[in-house]
Formats: structure tokens, C-alpha cells, sequence
């Protein structure tokens, strides 16, 4: 068993500092109660600004507030996801993940593949893969809002042998639905557990949540104030969630006449 948070947040919109510092509070707050502490997508920037502000905003993979969020990982005890606007080394930007482990040391990256509607005037896409990172508490895969409602980026990571899929999120109200169906529907696909980690406010439906690999709502945050939710997590629990649905072993062996694997389509 384990513990992750959640910390739904409503970022300012363009100001790094404010919502890196409530960030960090909400992190104190914890104490080094949670081994796992997930922020949505973009909260240290807000989502919706333009490209101008994202220029000026987006930092590389060793600015100043990731170096700052590596500092209360290890402070925390906690493995710490924080999606950021990256800008590399000819000035384009992604929407990209950060995960760092409990000891303050990166564990690595993933930029975001399939953006939704004007992010692709915005930002570049990052490639079409799906890295697992090891930790103590899990084998985690990270996939960014908008490619969580396709189904083939998480049975890629469930046939690599995920345990846990984190979803970083800026969800909006009116997609509100899209969130309490799909989320669920790919924990119970590939017989994995979801935290989905969303903003709330500004048009974000909130409603951050943990989904077990049966597709139950294990815990869920309120659709309209700021909180951290906190919940454990038994990773034990997939042997029997895998016994009972078989969806991945029969994915393997038995959708094609003679037992070959059809293949995951590549998006």
C-alpha cells in the first residue's frame, strides 16, 4: 500500500511564482505523508494564455521551478509529476511532464502527443511514446489530458506492464462527462489504476480522481474548490482485477485465429 496525492489547484493565470508557492503549501501540508504527489497540467503557467505569454513563460528542463519542486520531493520523501511549458533549445514548446523521485533526481520526461484543439497553434507535439518509470511504489505511466480520451496510449502502457496512469489535466466543464466516462473505461481496459489530476475554476471541471483497475471511483475531488486528495493505493489489488477480467492476457493470445497479437495501432 501506498499513498497518493492529488493536488487540485486553480492557477493564476501567468504567474509562476503564486502558483508554484500554493503549490509548494499544499506539498508542507502533506507533510511526508503522501509517497506520490501529482499537480495538473500547466498550473504553474494557467492554460489559457497565448503563445506570446508562453514564450516568455516556458522554461527548459533545468529552470528554476523544477530545481525548486526537486528541492520539496526530497524534503517530501514523495516521487513528485508536475506538467510545466517546456522550451527547448530552439525555443519550441511542449507541454511536458517531469517526474522526480523521492530522493530530488529526476526520473525523466514526457511531452504531450496529441494536442487538443488550439494547443497545436501553441505548442510542438512530442513523439508518439509511452515511457514507464520505475519507483518503489509502481511501474507509472504518464499521459497528459487530451490523450487520455484515446484508447491506444494506455493499452500501450498496459502491455508494457504498467501499474498506474497518471493524467495531468486542464478538463474543461463542458467535457465534464467525457472525464467521469473515459477515465474509468481505460482503468478498466487494461485492468490499471488512473489518477486523474485536473484544475479546478477557470472553466475546469475539477473532479480530480482516483480510478481502481475494476473501474471504480475509488476517490474523488470537489467540482468546484481547490483540495488535495489523498487516498492509498494497493497495487496488490491488479493480480485479482487481472484474474477476473482477462482483457490483457486474452489481448495477447486469443483475439486472432491461431493466438497471434493483433497489433495496438499506432496513433
Amino acid at each position: 500500500m501506498f499513498q497518493v496525492a492529488a493536488i487540485q489547484i486553480t492557477p493564476i493565470l501567468g504567474d509562476v511564482q503564486a502558483n508554484l508557492k500554493r503549490g509548494i503549501q499544499f506539498m508542507r501540508q502533506l507533510g511526508q505523508e503522501a509517497d506520490l504527489i501529482v499537480f495538473p497540467e500547466l498550473w504553474t503557467t494557467g492554460y489559457y494564455l497565448s503563445k506570446q505569454a508562453f514564450q516568455q513563460l516556458a522554461e527548459t528542463r533545468d529552470g528554476p521551478t523544477i530545481n525548486q519542486l526537486k528541492e520539496v520531493a526530497l524534503r517530501a520523501k514523495s516521487v513528485v509529476i508536475s506538467s510545466f511549458a517546456e522550451k527547448d533549445s530552439e525555443g519550441q514548446l511542449f507541454i511536458s511532464a517531469v517526474i522526480i523521485d523521492q530522493k530530488g533526481e529526476t526520473l525523466g520526461f514526457v511531452r504531450k502527443s496529441l494536442l487538443w484543439g488550439r494547443e497545436s497553434e501553441i505548442f510542438e507535439k512530442g513523439e508518439i511514446k509511452y515511457p514507464i518509470f520505475e519507483t518503489e511504489q509502481a511501474k507509472i505511466g504518464v499521459l497528459i489530458c487530451y490523450e487520455m480520451e484515446f484508447p491506444e496510449p494506455s493499452r500501450l502502457l498496459a502491455l508494457e506492464g504498467v501499474e498506474l496512469i497518471i493524467c495531468p489535466s486542464v478538463w474543461s466543464v463542458s467535457a465534464s462527462r467525457r472525464w467521469d466516462i473515459q477515465l474509468p473505461a481505460r482503468a478498466l481496459d487494461n485492468t490499471v489504476f488512473i489518477l486523474g489530476v485536473n484544475t479546478v475554476g477557470n472553466n475546469s471541471c475539477g473532479k480530480s480522481k482516483l480510478v481502481g483497475p475494476m473501474g471504480d471511483i475509488l476517490a474523488e475531488a470537489s467540482d468546484a474548490r481547490e483540495e488535495v486528495l489523498l487516498r492509498a493505493v494497493d497495487i496488490q489489488s491488479l493480480h485479482w482485477a487481472r484474474d477476473e477480467n482477462r482483457y490483457l492476457e486474452d489481448y495477447r493470445t486469443k483475439l486472432t485465429p491461431g493466438g497471434s497479437t493483433i497489433p495496438t495501432p499506432i496513433i
